[in-house]
Parts: structure tokens; sequence; C-alpha cells
């Protein structure tokens, strides 16, 4: 299968080239510290008082500077338009700075963000309560209309009230947007989530696990069968979650207090929803003879089974010393009176 070369340029260097053109040393520095290009983004209040100039002055000269660059005839101007609309195009016209940084091949957000505002080709939107830091292509997208699509599909998600697939809300969104536009414009977001394929608000656990709670339910919902503790912190530490430094103790305490949660084993927990009762394989057998009694000592051993990860002789052994059962006949048990 044929695959697209994916654009390749010297971020640095074409920064700094384009730095160059720059005459006064005063705008140059004023550019690179709002950027962030020596470092931390600075405001314009910090530069003010660094360059001994009120913060509307240094939003003036960056303005300024800003436009002549914008307007420049530079030999990079073209490599770097032509970086932007191919790239944003192949991952989905609308999507995070740092996915853009990242197809570059480079760690420089700031130095992608920087060129980004030379050319109009691109809408920069910066990070705010809806998006993350964001580069959009400027014929499918502004600020306006950006804002406007998010909230539509942040509308069509929150309709399922559970996570879904993006096929699904590609299906259920009425605004034209091919799959690939809808994944960029979802990526973007800082109000959606996405784990395992679904998608969800970012308040969902089941898309955004937070506490080690939730990241333990998922765990078992992916494995689909009891799991140990154990085995559950090791999944938890090997997991894409963003947070995972958990300590096995920390996870054991959880999975007691948590409802969700039930012990079916010596350190064997299932979740709640799969039908397993609580209790000790006492209250399990109890819970069978009251549905059906008297049962032979072998059905009851399989229905426990089902709901317990023990061995047959520890049911076998509650059948024969808890008062709450009686033998009726040869292997077979009811409950006292």
């Amino acid at each position: 299968m044929e695959t697209t070369a994916r654009p390749t340029l010297d971020i640095q260097q074409i920064t700094a080239d384009i730095l160059e053109t720059i005459d006064k040393e005063r705008e140059r520095e004023i550019i690179s510290r709002r950027f962030g290009l020596q470092g931390r983004k600075e405001t314009l209040e910090e530069i003010g008082k660094v360059l001994g100039i009120t913060r509307e002055r240094v939003r003036q000269v960056e303005k300024q500077a800003l436009q002549r660059l914008q307007d420049l005839e530079h030999e990079h101007i073209e490599t770097v338009r032509d970086f932007f609309t191919t790239t944003l195009e192949q991952l989905g016209r609308i999507v995070p700075l740092h996915e853009v940084s990242k197809h570059a091949g480079t760690e420089e957000s700031a130095h992608v963000n920087f060129l980004a505002h030379l050319v109009s080709e691109v809408s920069v939107i910066t990070e705010n309560d809806h998006f993350h830091h964001t580069l959009a292509l400027s014929s499918h997208h502004d600020h306006k209309t950006a804002k406007s699509l998010h909230d539509e599909l942040v509308k069509t998600v929150k309709k399922f009230k559970e996570p879904i697939t993006l096929d699904d809300i590609h299906e259920a969104f009425d605004k034209k947007l091919d799959h690939h536009h809808l994944h960029g414009l979802a990526r973007s977001s800082k109000h959606l989530a996405t784990l395992d394929d679904k998608w969800g608000l970012v308040s969902w656990p089941q898309v955004n696990p937070k506490s080690i709670r939730d990241k333990i339910y998922i765990i078992l919902q992916r494995q689909n069968e009891p799991m140990h503790f154990n085995e559950i912190a090791d999944k938890i530490k090997n997991s894409d979650f963003r947070r995972k430094d958990v300590t096995t103790q920390a996870i054991h305490n959880e999975l007691i207090k948590d409802k969700r949660f039930v012990l079916v084993g010596r350190g064997i927990y299932a979740l709640d929803e799969w039908g397993f009762s609580k209790g000790t394989v006492a209250d399990v057998i109890e819970g069978i003879l009251k549905e059906e009694s008297p049962l032979h000592r072998d059905e009851i051993i399989k229905r426990v089974l089902k709901q317990r990860h023990v061995k047959p002789t520890t049911i076998i052994l509650n059948l024969q010393g808890k008062e709450q059962f009686k033998r009726v006949a040869k292997a077979t048990y009811a409950l006292s009176e």
C-alpha cells in the first residue's frame, strides 16, 4: 500500500533564520519571549518589566513585528506553508499543536506555534476552556466556525450518555464532516476523552479514569473475568492511563471499599455487575439453597463455583461445619429450620 511521505523541515533553523530578518534587537527579543522560543512563554507584563516599557507597548511591538513577518518574502515561508497545509490535511484539518509538532519530528512546539502564526493558511486557536492549543486549516475553520462545530460535537456525544465509537458519533453528527475531519475535531476538544477506541465526555470515568477505583473498574472490564489484585496492579502499572504509579496495597484497599467489586476467591475480585453475589462462601450456599432446596452436594459445588474461585473442599467444609445447613439425605443438603 502506498504511504504519504511525511513532510520534514528543520524547525529550529527555519525559526532562527526568520527571526534574523527582524532588524531591531528589541523586536526579536519580544517575539522570542512572547512565543517562548528560548524557554518559558512570557506575558506582556513580564516582558514590559524586563525591558522597561508598558505592557501595551509590548503588545504593539509584537503585533507590528508579526505583521512584517507575515508579509515577508522569504525562502522559508513557502516551505512552512507547504508543511502546514500538508500536515493538517493528513492529521484531520484541525488538530492539537502537539500532534503537529510530533508529526514534524520535534518537541519544539513553541517554534511550530510561532511559524503557524506566519502563514494565512493556518488558524491558531490558543488554549482555552474548550480547546487544547490547536491548529486548523483556515479554509475549513476560523475561531467562530471551530467553536460552533465543537459545541455541536460535544452536544452529540452527551446525548449518548455512555462512551461510544467514533463511527457512532459520525453517524449521529448532523454536520457534514468526514470521519477524518471529525476525529481531528474530537482530539482538539478539552471536553472529550477517548479510551479503548471509545469516546465520551472528559467527566466520564469510563474514558477518563482519575481515581484508583475507576482504573480498577476499567481493567476488570477489559479482562472480562475475575482477577487477583496483584494482577490488577500490574495491569494498571503497564496501562496507558495518565497516572499509574499506584501501590498494590492501595489497589487492594480500594477493592475492599468499593461496592462495584466482589471478592470471589483469595485475593480474587470480580465486578458486581457480572452477577456475583456478595458475602462468604456460606452466604453463597445459603442463597442457593433459598432458591432451591434440598440439593445434592455436587450440584451445590457446581453452583458455588460459578460465584466463587475456591476449592471444592472449602464448599464441603462449609456445608458440614455451618449450623445453617443440614444433611437431609446422602450427600444432600438443605437449610436448617
